[in-house]
């Protein structure tokens, strides 16, 4: 069975189409669009797509986005499935104080970290980093229980809220220096140390509450940037959505 995963955030929506739901499916087709973009997806990007036999998805841009999604899929006999954050999935426990609150994409991302060390024989805590429009830290301890963690703004956020709180700062995004020179190396420097630096409190943090230095992996849109200015190690892995989402899919589609 052909299986079709869905990201949507909050300005892009990421699809991959596999030939399974299971983790080391093959990817058949993948693809992104903006959000302004989504209902044109039946007639554009998935109009000669193979139909396929399962969806799941994560959605963070509300239901009204959600609705469109599933118009598009309309040209399929398949029934749109989403993931909702719980209290336990896919050997994941969800320390936050209401579980349901946490955002999706979030929970898939650590279900996908969390499984990518398993793999690998690895049982240690990990850090997972989203970057995006917002930029998400989060701490999974090595028994899989998401401890905690926080959110702050991306680097598009962290500039705007400069432009319009400050006059004289409407110049183009520079360069990271150590040591800015100019107002545009120092607009980005500013935001892109502020995102390290979170990350490595949350490094410090994890490895002092747990007595083990965690592993630390990024994903996201923006990962490939912040990546190069990171004071710690950092695997960057592009699906990681994905790779969660196939891990719930084999084990909820499993008996389908």
């Amino acid at each position: 069975m052909t299986f079709l995963a869905i990201d949507v955030g909050n300005t892009r929506l990421k699809w991959a189409q596999y030939d399974a739901p299971m983790v080391g499916a093959k990817l058949l087709a993948h693809g992104a669009v903006f959000l302004e973009n989504i209902d044109r997806l039946a007639e554009n990007d998935w109009k000669d797509m193979p139909e396929p036999s399962a969806m799941l998805g994560c959605v963070v841009a509300g239901d009204a986005i959600k609705r469109r999604v599933a118009e598009q899929m309309e040209l399929w006999d398949v029934t749109p499935r989403w993931v909702h954050s719980s209290a336990q999935e896919a050997g994941l426990s969800n320390g936050y104080d209401h579980p349901g609150r946490l955002g999706a994409d979030r929970w898939v991302a650590m279900i996908g970290a969390h499984h990518r060390l398993l793999r690998r024989g690895l049982r240690k805590p990990c850090v997972v980093v989203m970057v995006g429009t917002a930029v998400t830290v989060e701490a999974i301890d090595a028994s899989g229980k998401f401890l905690g963690g926080i959110i702050l703004p991306g680097h598009g956020i962290m500039l705007r809220a400069l432009e319009s709180g400050t006059a004289g700062l409407h110049v183009p995004t520079g360069d990271v220096q150590d040591f800015p020179t100019n107002t545009s190396d120092a607009l980005t420097s500013g935001g892109t140390f502020a995102i390290a630096g979170a990350v490595q409190r949350m490094v410090d943090t994890i490895t002092r509450h747990c007595g083990d230095a965690p592993a630390c992996i990024m994903t996201g849109g923006a990962g490939w940037k912040m990546a190069p200015s990171m004071s710690v190690n950092v695997e960057l892995v592009e699906s990681l959505i994905f790779e969660g989402l196939l891990e719930i899919a084999s084990r909820r589609f499993k008996t389908a």
